[in-house]
């Protein structure tokens, strides 16, 4: 059994939402972007009661499991150990870190969403696995956190935390050069993948620019 805070095995992080594709199912543009080279997905449908994202998880691993991608589940703890998903992903008002991290125990992986330097010292203190930072540049589905972190602040939190920093908000395969030079791991994706006409091909787009897993962080 692995030990938390090691690298983690991808560098693309998926996060859905499910209004975001066009009225395509879900699935099937998960499938397409799991095919594309997504290196995690993780299940993030706040709308959803635990019994309706319960059924879409196990939908979602059907399609995702035989290209070898993990399925984490945002905020929701007992869905995840349902599904015996890969791990969780914790937001601001979730359980605390280093509580999940107990629950879960060392064998899945927890990502801790952060906004801040403090924020993401916090998470990796109490057992996060990664971090995911953001907004770097200005995206709508980020407004609520306010205004964009820019690069110097991904840099900072790069430099500052022992743990795989993955940036989020706004990124495209332009100014993706940018952030991985800024020190990230890796990238979350939401409209960028899920939005585009073809899936598989935006996602293999921006799978191909980034650092294979061998690559030092």
């Amino acid at each position: 059994m692995r030990a938390y805070g090691t690298s983690i095995p991808f560098r693309l992080y998926m996060v859905t939402d499910r209004h975001q594709t066009g009225g395509r199912p879900l699935e099937d543009v998960l499938e397409a972007a799991a095919r594309g080279g997504a290196g995690a997905i993780q299940l993030r449908e706040k709308d959803l009661s635990a019994r309706d994202l319960y059924a879409l998880g196990l939908r979602v691993q059907t399609v995702i499991t035989p290209y070898g991608v993990p399925l984490l589940v945002n905020d929701r703890l007992d869905v995840a150990l349902a599904l015996d998903a890969a791990g969780v992903h914790l937001a601001g008002h979730s359980l605390p870190t280093a509580v999940a991290r107990r629950a879960l125990g060392a064998g899945k992986w927890l990502g801790v969403s952060t906004h801040s330097l403090d924020e993401a010292r916090q998470a990796a203190e109490e057992g996060a696995d990664f971090v995911v930072f953001g907004p770097v540049f200005t995206t709508p589905s980020k407004l609520a956190y306010g205004p964009p972190q820019g690069l110097p602040h991904l840099a900072a939190v790069v430099s500052h935390v022992s743990i795989p920093v993955i940036a989020i908000g706004g990124i495209d395969h332009l100014n993706l050069p940018q952030v991985l030079h800024a020190g990230a791991y890796g990238v979350a994706m939401i409209r960028a993948v899920l939005a585009a006409p073809a899936p598989d091909s935006a996602t293999r787009q921006l799978a191909e620019a980034l650092p294979p897993l061998s690559a030092t962080r």
